[in-house]
């Protein structure tokens, strides 16, 4: 158990230095070709890139032992309970806490409360920064819980993706020119911010999981369609923010 282990963590080190080469080669060829200077603090360079090639692969060998099958554990448990109420409860909260803890999520809160500040929008003490942060974060975490509810009841009542993805996006056109355009490239962006390190591994885990325990349902087809859903609706929820505030 523990050398297959140790194996595994070997391999993935390798799959995570040969996926941060082109970073690291474009980095240096600009810096010492391009520019022609030598890479400042060279020796923290080299402990940084192996912190980030160490803690890559520790975060991959995580997913793929622990977050992927409880995901789909989950989703095939719920199914066969036969619960359309708790396993709809399940998608909003896994959903919502997911999002709440991205680091991503919070990092844009923050920064775009500081903005919001400078610009006037809002009062510049902390306190007013803090509850804008807040308000945003707990808006788009709610957005894609919303969106996993949706994209479950998509699976199990088998309705088509495109049209649900082309609706959404209408959605997000016509209220681009009712929102201030403040909060409008915040949005955009908190739709992209929501599909990161945490959210997107157990929303997809969930998706496969549930598509492959409903008899009739392709996982391939069915299962995958969710993270679109948690990327589309905190575009439309955060421009509703921005409108009601």
């Amino acid at each position: 158990m523990i050398k297959r282990i140790t194996l595994a963590l070997l391999g993935s080190l390798l799959d995570s230095l040969r996926d941060l080469f082109p970073i690291i080669a474009v980095i240096a060829f600009f810096q010492l070709v391009v520019l022609q200077q030598s890479l400042p603090n060279l020796l923290e360079l080299l402990l940084g890139v192996a912190f980030v090639v160490i803690g890559l692969s520790l975060f991959i060998q995580g997913l793929k032992l622990g977050l992927f099958p409880i995901g789909e554990s989950m989703a095939y448990d719920f199914a066969r309970k036969g619960s359309l109420f708790w396993l709809l409860t399940f998608a909003f909260a896994l959903g919502f806490g997911t999002t709440v803890a991205e680091p991503a999520l919070i990092a844009v809160s923050d920064e775009a409360a500081e903005v919001a500040a400078t610009g006037g929008m809002i009062a510049s003490d902390d306190e007013a920064k803090h509850r804008y942060a807040t308000g945003l974060r707990y808006t788009v975490a709610i957005s894609v819980g919303f969106a996993v509810l949706i994209g479950v009841l998509r699976i199990l009542r088998g309705w088509p993706l495109p049209w649900l993805i082309i609706t959404g996006y209408l959605g997000v056109i016509i209220m681009t020119f009712f929102a201030p355009k403040e909060i409008v490239g915040i949005a955009y962006d908190s739709g992209g911010v929501t599909t990161s390190t945490i959210t997107v591994p157990l929303i997809t885990a969930l998706g496969v999981g549930l598509a492959s325990s409903i008899s009739g349902r392709n996982p391939m087809v069915d299962g995958f369609g969710l993270i679109a859903f948690a990327s589309l609706t905190p575009m439309i929820f955060v421009m509703g923010y921005g409108m009601i505030i």
